[in-house]
């Protein structure tokens, strides 16, 4: 087996298919042929390569003469090559080529102008003998690739097939096999062993070798395909038909058989154009063949939506055989060019091939008219050619129809699928004067029988807007039992629904919805009808959910037309102040949406009835409940499908804007848990993620809501991100102090400390900083935060007030050494706060409050009794009620007069400013 190729190895060992092995075969022969011709170039070279003296091309010039050429002075390439191409045995020539370089070599060499007059005669004899060769070639066999030697061992081999020795037959055939790849009768002596064994399959594989060997053999080729066919496979038959049709293109079985292949494999493309080639190759005389093959290729075209192909094929087979159109062929033409809103081209085809006859006729006039038309004077020649025209132009612009009548005139035998066609044209070319007599012969049909014609023309009539016209056709309809279909309520409802027939037009839309539930459009129609009618619920009602959940997940035009029936259900829910219905129909939408990044937030959305009726909620579940690895890699793809489809309906920002009415939706009705899980799952959906701006919203929200939902937790991991990015912002940082006194944590504590070090002159940081000392107890280092903020703000009446509480709050320790100059500095801060800040009730009650702490309480009487005397600050967007300050000072008032024993004065107070 050392001879055989690798790529017929392979093929005889079923590793690869018979294409394959072709394709690798001519890669091999082309490199083989490349490095051939890499090899003929060096010998060019070396061969033109001029001699260093004349003694060294004297001598290559002999080694020339003597073994490169013959007796005559021709070289034998040229010999072999003349030699090959009148069929002589090669062997033969050169054993008479070396008998004549012997005796060559005894006798004298040719002189030059022997050989010059030898090549010419030579070149005489090669045009005439290429002529005859080429007349001989076409009509004689190729000839055998196998060499003489093998021959007797081929016979050999046969006859042992022949007496039933099919091992040793097999053997020999090998063995030629190895010596003698380019042969192909071994393969077809193999192919026939095989066959007789009844293993057909590999028969068949030593056939297509045979064959491949010897392509020109279309027969051979032809017998391979029906071989394959029985195999099914009809891939390889095709490739049979395509080599057969290589050596004999203009075999119409051949292309027949293979473009029907073509059909069988869907390839559709390919088998048309076999069709096409078909046509071009038949004769006029084949006239029914063209028609018929042109009528199938009309209908495969149109059943495939390639309308413009199936014209061309009608209007070449119209133009080539009009004697042999045919009312199927009219009927097949005319409903092209409707299809193709072609409406004029129709109606050409059926009124001159049917025989069916378009006049126009001038109005009769009364006598006082004609004696006008006498005296106005006679036609010139022009206006008469002119009405010449339009007479033999019966179709003419719509406009002459006011002046003219037109008549139409049907001979008997034509069918009335042809007279419904020509009644569509001219509807849709607004020439109605000859539809009354039409009209009456359609109604005399059976629509159990001719509803589809019915339906036609009463399509046409909706479409130019003549819906009186169209109702009494489509009321026939659905009164019948074979056409009482929802296509025909639909056109009904909205035949009706143009006319104004409100309430009727409401019950064939509810026909549709109960025949084609899943018919969006009725839906919606009858939906906007019941609401005009005053019926919002059952408006509702048409909305209510198509699919159920699992069929949204997987089929993404069932999550298609869902999203568009949730869109038109959300708008009337908000237009009827529904808002939980509201709220649930932008969950339902945006769960399809966000379904992966929902998962990832661990958020799934429930139905429950915790409210008394059942609605939709978000809730958050734990990782143990999301479904495994598998199905949410399963349910990652299919969202991926259902997620090109979402966004084609709605664009990104019209998502965005969904999403925003949710959160502020669901923030209306006090849901602000739900609220942050949306934000959270929404901050999870890489397209939002991913835009900057979006993503800032979106925290902006999710910190609002953590903030009315009073998980101030999660408020401070918001805010905590925001502070980080924009430090010099006192909003944020106002509200960075708010979550931290309401979380009662001091994990801010360290982060403040961190981010001070990165920012050492942000006031706020500094500020915090100290409080959080001052509450740690670490008095001194909350001093020096203080004095720092102080330092670079000394006007800041709050700075005043810190240092002064401070030194209040150390000289109140119990083990102190110089309490007195504690105390004297912490009011002279005080009293510095009491100037800045101005006389007003948080002043005063401040410094009453530090002398209270003291224990001097007389002073403290006498500051708490100014602050009940002034009134309140106002401030702009805060309550008076929750700025006033007296109820504090009378409490404190009351403490201090109860300590000292006066009770009915510190009830007094009590009674006065703390009573609610």
């Amino acid at each position: 087996m050392s001879g055989f190729s690798p790529e017929l190895i392979d093929y005889l060992e079923g590793k690869i298919s018979f294409e394959e092995f072709e394709r690798r075969r001519e890669e091999r022969k082309s490199r083989e042929k490349d490095g051939d011709n890499a090899s003929a170039e060096e010998n060019t070279e070396d061969v033109e390569a001029p001699s260093s003296s004349k003694k060294a091309s004297g001598k290559s010039q002999q080694e020339d003469e003597t073994d490169g050429e013959t007796s005559d002075g021709v070289s034998k390439s040229v010999h072999r090559v003349f030699a090959s191409m009148l069929g002589e045995n090669e062997e033969e020539e050169e054993d008479e080529e070396e008998e004549e370089e012997e005796e060559e070599e005894t006798t004298e060499q040719p002189t030059a102008g022997d050989v010059f007059v030898l090549e010419m005669v030579l070149n005489r004899e090669t045009k005439k003998m290429m002529k005859a060769i080429i007349v001989v070639s076409q009509e004689k066999r190729p000839r055998s690739k196998l060499p003489r030697a093998l021959r007797g061992l081929m016979g050999e081999a046969n006859i042992r097939f022949a007496r039933g020795e099919r091992e040793e037959a097999i053997l020999m055939c090998m063995e030629i096999i190895r010596q003698a790849p380019l042969a192909h009768e071994p393969f077809s002596t193999l192919a026939m062993i095989y066959e007789d064994q009844g293993d057909m399959e590999k028969s068949l594989q030593f056939e297509l070798i045979a064959a491949h060997l010897n392509p020109s053999d279309t027969e051979e080729w032809v017998r391979l395909a029906e071989m394959s066919l029985e195999q099914d496979n009809i891939k390889q038959a095709v490739f049979c038909y395509t080599k057969a049709l290589k050596y004999d293109a203009t075999n119409v079985r051949y292309l027949w058989e293979r473009s029907s292949l073509y059909e069988q494999l869907g390839e559709h493309k390919l088998a048309m154009d076999g069709y096409r080639r078909i046509l071009n190759l038949l004769s006029p005389s084949d006239g029914e063949r063209f028609m018929q093959l042109a009528r199938d290729m009309a209908k495969s075209y149109y059943e495939a939506n390639d309308v413009t192909s199936a014209i061309d094929i009608v209007e070449e087979a119209f133009t080539k055989h009009q004697s042999l159109v045919s009312m199927e062929d009219i009927n097949i033409a005319a409903e092209l060019y409707i299809s193709s809103k072609q409406y004029d081209k129709a109606l050409a085809v059926i009124t001159d091939f049917a025989g069916i006859v378009l006049e126009k006729k001038l109005p009769e006039k009364s006598p006082t008219e004609e004696k006008k038309d006498t005296g106005t004077g006679v036609e010139t020649e022009e206006s008469q050619e002119a009405a010449t025209e339009d007479q033999s132009h019966p179709v003419a612009e719509s406009s002459a129809a006011a002046v003219e009548k037109v008549t139409c005139c049907i001979p008997e035998g034509v069918p009335i699928d042809i007279t419904v066609k020509l009644m569509v044209c001219l509807v849709h070319l607004n020439i109605l004067e000859p539809l009354s007599p039409l009209l009456t012969t359609l109604v005399e049909q059976n629509p159990e029988e001719m509803g589809d014609l019915y339906l036609d023309v009463a399509e046409a009539f909706l479409d130019v807007g003549e819906y009186n016209s169209a109702l009494p056709l489509l009321s026939s309809l659905v009164c019948s039992e074979r056409y009482n279909l929802a296509v025909v309520w639909l056109r009904h409802a909205e035949c009706l629904k143009a006319l104004g027939h409100m309430e009727r037009a409401a019950e064939s839309y509810a026909k549709v919805v109960d025949l084609a539930p899943l018919h969006l459009d009725a839906r919606i129609s009858l939906s906007t009808l019941q609401q005009q009618l005053g019926r919002p619920e059952k408006a509702l009602e048409a909305l209510e959910p198509m699919y159920d959940p699992d069929t949204l997940a997987q089929d993404a035009n069932a999550a298609q037309q869902e999203l568009k029936l949730l869109l038109h259900r959300s708008t009337l829910l908000y237009s009827q102040g529904k808002m939980y219905g509201y709220i649930d129909t932008l969950l339902t939408m945006l769960a399809m949406l966000l379904k992966v990044a929902m998962s990832r937030a661990q958020v799934c959305l429930i139905s429950s009835s915790k409210s008394g009726e059942r609605h939709l909620y978000l809730i958050k579940v734990s990782r143990d409940k999301i479904s495994d690895n598998d199905d949410q890699e399963t349910a990652n793809c299919d969202a991926k499908a259902i997620f090109a489809v979402l966004t084609s309906v709605l664009t990104k920002d019209d998502w965005w804007n969904l999403l925003l009415k949710a959160i502020y939706s669901l923030c209306d009705l006090s849901r602000y848990n739900e609220a942050e899980l949306l934000v959270d799952s929404s901050l999870e959906y890489y397209s939002f993620y991913d835009d900057r701006q979006k993503r800032k919203e979106l925290e902006y929200f999710g910190l609002s809501a953590a903030i009315l939902d009073k998980n101030f937790r999660k408020a401070y991991n918001y805010i905590r991100i925001m502070v980080m990015e924009n430090v010099n912002k006192p909003q944020l940082w106002n509200i960075f102090n708010q979550v931290t006194m309401q979380s009662q944590d001091v994990r801010h504590h360290r982060f403040c400390l961190r981010l001070m070090l990165k920012n050492p002159d942000n006031h706020a940081l500094c500020v915090l900083n100290g409080h959080n000392a001052f509450v740690s107890g670490s008095f001194k280092h909350a001093l020096g935060q203080y004095v720092q903020a102080f330092r670079a703000n000394p006007d800041e009446p709050l700075y005043s007030l810190c240092i002064g509480l401070t030194f209040i709050h150390m000289a109140s320790q119990k083990y102190l050494l110089k309490r007195h100059a504690l105390v004297v500095q912490g009011f002279s801060f005080l009293h510095r706060y009491l100037d800045l800040r101005g006389p007003c009730q948080e002043s005063f009650y401040n410094l009453g409050r530090g002398l209270h702490q003291l224990g001097l309480l007389h002073l403290a009487i006498h500051y708490y009794q100014k602050v009940l005397e002034l009134p309140p600050l106002a401030l702009e967007g805060i309550e008076t009620d929750q700025t006033d300050l007296r109820r504090d000072a009378a409490f404190n008032l009351s403490l201090i007069y109860q300590s000292s024993g006066n009770r009915r004065l510190a009830q007094k107070m009590l009674y006065t400013y703390a009573v609610v």
